[in-house]
């Protein structure tokens, strides 16, 4: 909204300061600064509210040390991380951007998911919450929502890389000239449609999912919103399960969002595009806004969520967390570079599928179910080892710190 206000009060009467909303760095640093704020000044207030509202959590005995003393903190903090990112979003984004309406729409319809799912616990007092084959299909109507979206929208588009001859001539001693033909990769200058995406550690790192199809264009397509659902999917749950520690999952996801930020502008940047070999998506470079307040608000909600928490972000918090990010890497070309960035998601979600696997197969096999880790997810092993709550969640940190930075590296080690 600032942004189209200033826009115009600098057109029409060229006022004073309205021109520093043009640069996308000061619109960046104004929303994670806004985020920070709205968490720290108003995150108080909202847990005062769920207090008086008895709005608790109810926390099941699974034997694991300090668990019961967190009975009846609130939850539900998840409204507080959504406001963080809409609000300085609404305010200092462009909100003529695809890429940014479509990230708003994702974020309202996974809260809206998510705090359904805490709303049954809470008020209902139902422990399972809301079903899991409807949060499955909330999950599944957003993929199809992005999918159909990047498909048909004109707005999406990039600008590919094209191999241009370039003539070199060479004088050698003996006075004869001989021509050497070499090549240069630069960005065309023609935006298309495409379902080419990244693969990180290729020389050539685009996969065409048309090369998939065997050319087929709208099978391409087809084959792309069934790519959107299950990563949306498989991220969005991976962040739920991940969500078991006092700020277990905010500190895993800051990184995760910083690097996603970084990769959005220099995809939208067309000299650091060309210069780093990769994909000019225009008006990607907007997502930096809106990666910057999902980066102040992660932050911020530490502020309260870091142990002892004074608030649990709840289904509302976490599903939205790995739903959003989902989607940003969708809008990047950056999906599948998510395995290594969400390395912490990917291996929360494998002990939890090994775990139940292992258990009905030697249940089935020797008639009782046996156990590969002590308990599932993986952050309860480790403290069924007793190992202390705060320094798996700090490790768990640092190794999605050391996973982000290998991601960026990907950028040049081809």
């Amino acid at each position: 909204m600032l942004y189209h206000l200033f826009q115009y009060l600098d057109h029409a009467y060229d006022f004073p300061g309205s021109g520093m909303f043009q640069y996308l760095s000061f619109r960046a640093a104004a929303a994670i600064i806004l985020a920070l704020l709205i968490v720290i000044i108003f995150g108080r207030r909202i847990i005062d509210f769920l207090r008086r509202k008895q709005i608790g959590e109810d926390i099941r005995d699974l034997g694991l040390e300090g668990q019961l003393q967190k009975r009846g903190t609130p939850t539900m903090g998840g409204v507080i991380i959504l406001l963080a990112i809409l609000v300085p979003t609404l305010l200092v984004g462009k909100l003529d951007n695809i890429y940014i309406r479509l990230m708003l729409v994702s974020t309202l319809w996974l809260g809206f998911i998510g705090g359904l799912d805490d709303y049954i616990k809470v008020f209902r007092h139902n422990k399972e919450g809301l079903k899991g084959r409807f949060k499955i299909v909330g999950q599944v109507g957003l993929g199809i929502i992005v999918g159909t979206t990047m498909w048909l929208s004109q707005d999406i588009v990039v600008r590919e890389k094209v191999v241009q001859p370039v003539d070199t001539l060479i004088v050698e001693q003996d006075g004869t000239v001989v021509q050497d033909v070499r090549h240069n990769v630069v960005l065309s200058s023609e935006s298309s449609k495409t379902t080419k995406t990244t693969i990180p550690f290729i020389k050539n790192n685009e996969l065409d999912y048309a090369w998939l199809t065997g050319g087929n264009e709208t099978a391409a397509w087809l084959l792309y919103v069934f790519v959107a659902i299950f990563v949306i999917t498989a991220v969005s749950n991976g962040a739920n399960l991940t969500d078991g520690l006092d700020g277990l999952a905010t500190g895993v996801s800051a990184p995760i969002v910083a690097v996603l930020g970084v990769l959005a502008y220099l995809s939208g940047h067309i000299v650091y595009a060309d210069y780093l070999n990769i994909m000019y998506i225009p008006g990607a470079g907007e997502l930096t806004v809106f990666a910057a307040a999902f980066l102040g608000a992660l932050i911020g909600f530490l502020w309260y969520n870091s142990f002892p928490a004074q608030i649990f972000m709840g289904d509302t918090g976490s599903l939205s967390i790995g739903g959003i990010i989902a989607v940003f890497a969708l809008c990047i070309r950056k999906e599948l570079l998510l395995p290594l960035l969400c390395g912490v998601f990917l291996v929360e979600s494998l002990s939890v599928m090994l775990q139940v696997s292992y258990f009905k197969y030697t249940k089935r096999r020797y008639g009782e179910g046996r156990r590969i880790l002590l308990m599932s997810p993986l952050h309860h092993h480790y403290q069924k080892k007793e190992i202390f709550e705060t320094k798996i969640v700090v490790r768990f940190w640092i190794i999605s710190l050391l996973l982000a930075a290998i991601t960026l590296v990907t950028l040049k080690i081809r």
